[in-house]
């Protein structure tokens, strides 16, 4: 009973923490965040950043991607503040259930496909938003997209790799 009770808190614990990184990014996903010099430069081309700023976007497709951009994030403060709520309730309630003497198991599943339904609403967003913006791309803009993707990926992994080697050399210090 307790290592149930244990896997059931472990894994609702995982997904509030998916959820919760998953809503704090779900506006960001289209245009990811870059350094201080893409941002410039994205500015100059009429405020388009990240890897869109590297496309050499026409004023024409600028224009659409705000407009889909504008669509699907229109009123960002008050999603984030609903989001807020939702996550606070969330938690409220899977704390009740941690707290409970006996695990309620319907209730815990109902939590969990609660947490699911909005990670699968945000995921569907986030690719019909990437899919509408790449409608609007030439495909040679599509493949230096993919290519910037990859590349800030390999980054990302690089960056990773370093990282443990760091954690590691600080254990091995101690």
């Amino acid at each position: 009973m307790k290592k149930l009770l244990m896997g059931s808190v472990l894994a609702m614990s995982s997904v509030f923490a998916v959820t919760a990184c998953t809503s704090v990014n779900a506006t960001t996903d289209t245009a990811p965040t870059t350094s201080k010099m893409q941002h410039k430069d994205g500015m100059k081309k009429g405020g388009m950043r990240g890897p869109m700023s590297q496309l050499d976007l026409t004023a024409t497709q600028q224009a659409q991607i705000k407009a889909i951009m504008q669509e699907k994030h229109g009123d960002r403060e008050a999603e984030r503040t609903k989001n807020k709520a939702e996550r606070a309730q969330m938690h409220q309630q899977m704390q009740a259930l941690t707290n409970a003497s006996t695990l309620n198991n319907a209730a815990v599943n109902r939590l969990a496909d609660q947490q699911a339904a909005k990670a699968k609403q945000l995921f569907i967003e986030r690719v019909q938003t990437q899919h509408a913006i790449s409608q609007v791309l030439t495909a040679e803009q599509r493949a230096k997209m993919e290519q910037l993707k990859s590349e800030k990926q390999e980054k990302g992994r690089q960056h990773s790799q370093n990282r443990k080697g760091h954690d590691k050399q600080q254990r091995q210090g101690m």
